[in-house]
C-alpha cells in the first residue's frame, strides 16, 4: 500500500462510525468515490470505547482486501462479534469512541529467548504478534501505555494468546509492526 496522507482520518474514521451504525440499524451514509490509496489492500484495526471503556477491538495482521473494505468490515466486527463484550446497541453507537490504526506489514524479530525478545522490543512503538502452540496473540501499540514493561507485555501477550505466562518454546515466533493512529477528536 503506498503511504497515508496526511488528512487519511478524514476519510477513515467516517468510514468507521458509518459501518457501525448501518450494522446496529442505524440511518448512515456509505461511501463512494474514495481515494486510491483507500482501495489499496491494506491491515487495520478499529478500537471501540464507551466511557472510557473498551468496547471492542477487531482487526487484520496482513493487508489481503482494500483498506476501506477492511476497516469497514473489522468496525462492525468490533462492533458486533468481539467475543468479549455483547453487540454494541443502536443506543450505544452515538457514543462511541472510535479509533482506527493502520498496520504496517509484520516482520519477524530475530531472537530465539524471551530475554532476547524483550530487548529488542521498542515500547510505544512496537505491535507484537506472538505465536506458539497453535496460537497467537496480539497487542496494538497503544497496548504499551497500559504496560510499559517489556517482559510484562509479553507475560499479558501469552495470557492473551491463551498460553502460560512463564511458557516459552522452541515454536515460538515473534513478529512486530508499527501502526498509524487515528482517534476521533484528535488533531
Amino acid at each position: 500500500m503506498s503511504r497515508l496522507p496526511a488528512d487519511a482520518e478524514t476519510v477513515l474514521l467516517p468510514l468507521a462510525r458509518s459501518a457501525i451504525e448501518r450494522a446496529v440499524g442505524l440511518d448512515a451514509p456509505v461511501a463512494t468515490d474514495l481515494p486510491r490509496w483507500c482501495r489499496e489492500d491494506g491491515a487495520s484495526f478499529v478500537t471501540l470505547h464507551l466511557d472510557g471503556r473498551l468496547r471492542g477491538c477487531i482487526g487484520s495482521l496482513s493487508a489481503y482486501r482494500p483498506l476501506a473494505a477492511d476497516v469497514s468490515r473489522n468496525a462492525r466486527a468490533a462492533a458486533l462479534d468481539d467475543p468479549r463484550f455483547a453487540p454494541v446497541t443502536a443506543q450505544e453507537a452515538p457514543d462511541l469512541h472510535l479509533e482506527v490504526s493502520v498496520l504496517s506489514s509484520p516482520e519477524p524479530l530475530p531472537a530465539g529467548s524471551e530475554a532476547e525478545v524483550a530487548a529488542l522490543l521498542r515500547p510505544g512503538v512496537d505491535g507484537v504478534v506472538l505465536e506458539g502452540r497453535g496460537r497467537r496473540g496480539t497487542y496494538l501499540p497503544q497496548v504499551w501505555a497500559q504496560i510499559p514493561e517489556p517482559a510484562a507485555f509479553l507475560r499479558h501477550l501469552k495470557a492473551k494468546a491463551g498460553l502460560p505466562a512463564d511458557w516459552w518454546g522452541e515454536d515460538v515466533r515473534v513478529c512486530t509492526y508499527t501502526v498509524r493512529s487515528f482517534e476521533e477528536g484528535q488533531p
